[in-house]
């Protein structure tokens, strides 16, 4: 006799567990807590077995029925129930572990340690506002093109587009990741070439050949701290990015060789980078070893020597001395660079003095020890260069 909803509910618990049959292998198992549980009775390769449906009344009697007659449908494929439950509880917790977030974070683990503290922190940041919420839980291997597409339009939409390239770039990496570990075959995000905006590239303000001697003068005449004077011409000699020259300390400086090792942790493109030092370029240091070599940093915060100094000093001089949209501390590396082209000098060894991304890997590798030399020579020319800039009112 099929059970109905008023015996089950009438049901009461006694001192021993007992079972109200359904027919057809299913029953409700009652024990003394008071607890009910659906289970059900069949027969696999001879033997007699049985696999748990749930609590009443989470799984309903219509809903202990239909899992019957899926279990019915197992058997009658050459399949255990049993099995399949445990295969499906499987599949489920692979799902959360191999979902988009989980592979993200777990990406980003793997890649923090070769990311500035602040570049880390951005990327984790935009999945976290942007992606995970609608994608977060969604098992990678199953996301498509379109929702792909659906997430990052949102961003384009919002016109927050470098936030968008560099999103779009961790989630394509993230996929990579997913594939690279076997738990993705597809990164849609690559199918995505063409479909969203690009940011318009940065053009920073630079010198002309015609600006750089009243410059130059301009910054002779500086009244401000001789830290960050130092620091400004110092920057135009090397044609080193800011964060790589305002957090340099002495212990990278070898003097008597000339020569500067920016660690890779504060490079662009994370690999040791090793400047030659001009003469002017030396004299510049000298001078600041009186001023500051007693400490770690070659040109220290302002208000604290611990620390070094702040990311905008650079341009404040080049405020200050009246240059104020033609100039910026990024913009010394885009003048030496055309004017080095102009003169002829090897692009290889321009490219590698500027610590630019090398895309063939091999050469790439080789170039970081390669050109010293030549670049000491190509410096040295172009601070007499400067200086005769300067001169030539």
């Amino acid at each position: 006799m099929k059970l109905n909803a008023r015996q089950i509910d009438s049901a009461k618990p006694k001192e021993k567990a007992y079972k109200l049959a359904d027919g057809a292998g299913l029953y409700l198992e009652i024990f003394p807590s008071g607890s009910k549980s659906w289970r059900l009775k069949y027969r696999f390769a001879g033997k007699e077995k049985r696999v748990v449906f749930g609590l009443y009344p989470a799984i309903s009697l219509a809903d202990a029925r239909s899992k019957r007659e899926e279990a019915k449908k197992i058997l009658a494929a050459g399949g255990d129930p049993g099995v399949a439950k445990q295969e499906a509880k499987q599949a489920k917790i692979l799902a959360i572990n191999n979902s988009f977030e989980s592979l993200a974070q777990e990406w980003h683990e793997h890649k923090r340690p070769n990311w500035s503290q602040g570049y880390a922190d951005d990327i984790l940041e935009y999945l976290r506002k942007d992606v995970f919420p609608a994608l977060g839980k969604r098992p990678i291997a199953e996301i498509k093109v379109a929702e792909m597409l659906a997430v990052l339009r949102k961003m384009e939409q919002r016109g927050v587009l470098d936030k968008l390239k560099k999103t779009r770039q961790a989630c394509r990496q993230i996929f990579t990741y997913a594939i690279i570990t076997g738990r993705a075959e597809h990164n849609p995000v690559t199918d995505l070439a063409g479909a969203l905006k690009a940011p318009k590239q940065k053009h920073f303000p630079h010198l002309s050949i015609h600006e750089i001697g009243g410059f130059l003068r301009a910054l002779s005449g500086y009244s401000g701290s001789r830290i960050t004077h130092h620091a400004t011409h110092l920057l135009m000699l090397t044609g080193t990015r800011t964060i790589e020259l305002r957090a340099a300390e002495w212990c990278e400086f070898d003097l008597k060789k000339g020569t500067w090792q920016v660690p890779a942790e504060r490079m662009k493109m994370r690999r040791p980078h090793v400047v030659p030092l001009s003469s002017q370029a030396l004299s510049l240091l000298e001078e600041m070893y009186e001023l500051s070599g007693r400490g770690k940093f070659v040109f220290p915060g302002r208000n604290h020597a611990g620390k070094p100094m702040s990311e905008a000093s650079v341009n404040q001089v080049i405020k200050r001395i009246g240059f104020d949209g033609k100039a910026t501390g990024h913009g010394f590396r885009h003048t030496m660079s055309t004017i080095l082209h102009e003169q002829g000098y090897n692009t290889a060894w321009i490219e590698t003095q500027l610590a630019h991304a090398d895309k063939n890997t091999i050469r790439g590798t080789y170039n970081h020890a390669q050109y010293l030399d030549g670049r000491r020579e190509m410096l040295q020319w172009y601070a007499d260069y400067l200086g005769t800039l300067r001169d030539n009112a």
